[in-house]
């Protein structure tokens, strides 16, 4: 299974509001600092909207924010609002499912017990265990000249850590 990069993005988006808890942010500054593309970030954005995830401010000072507590949020919860698919094989689907050994076949019911323990994991997890290591994430994530993005060792970066 891997996950797209819609919910990577996701995730990083709810991550960030989760650390601007008390603030409005603006899509630009999440774009900014993850040096991600602000058009995906506003489609993103409207979904986690239209999932109850986050609300919109709109107007002059407007922005987003999450709309419940961090504590309250559980990664199942998000992947559900942006993944639109969890089959793992075609057999999941009655519709789509063209095996000539579907009905005997004993891989669909291991597939749905490692999705099923998948899940289970994601729900135990809440955005604000994904969150703990706020310091670290505010250093990595503070605004940086326009010259460019340095990543942790590097000489910027380490610059950065000793002022």
């Amino acid at each position: 299974m891997k996950l797209t990069q819609y919910s990577d993005l996701g995730l990083r988006l709810l991550m960030y509001l989760a650390l601007r808890r008390d603030n409005l942010v603006t899509i630009r500054e999440v774009s900014e600092r993850f040096a991600i593309s602000n058009n995906h970030l506003v489609k993103i954005s409207h979904q986690l909207t239209r999932s109850g995830l986050i609300e919109s401010v709109q107007g002059r000072n407007g922005g987003i924010r999450l709309a419940r507590a961090p504590e309250e949020i559980n990664i199942e919860e998000v992947l559900r609002a942006t993944e639109d698919n969890f089959d793992l094989v075609e057999c999941f689907t009655a519709a789509r499912d063209q095996c000539v050994i579907s009905g005997a076949c004993l891989l669909t019911g291991v597939l749905e017990q490692a999705r099923a323990a998948f899940f289970g994991v994601l729900r135990a997890v809440s955005l604000a265990d994904l969150v703990k290591n706020a310091k670290v994430l505010e250093h990595i994530l503070q605004p940086l000249p326009k010259a460019g993005r340095s990543k942790p060792g590097d000489a910027a970066s380490d610059k950065r850590s000793k002022s």
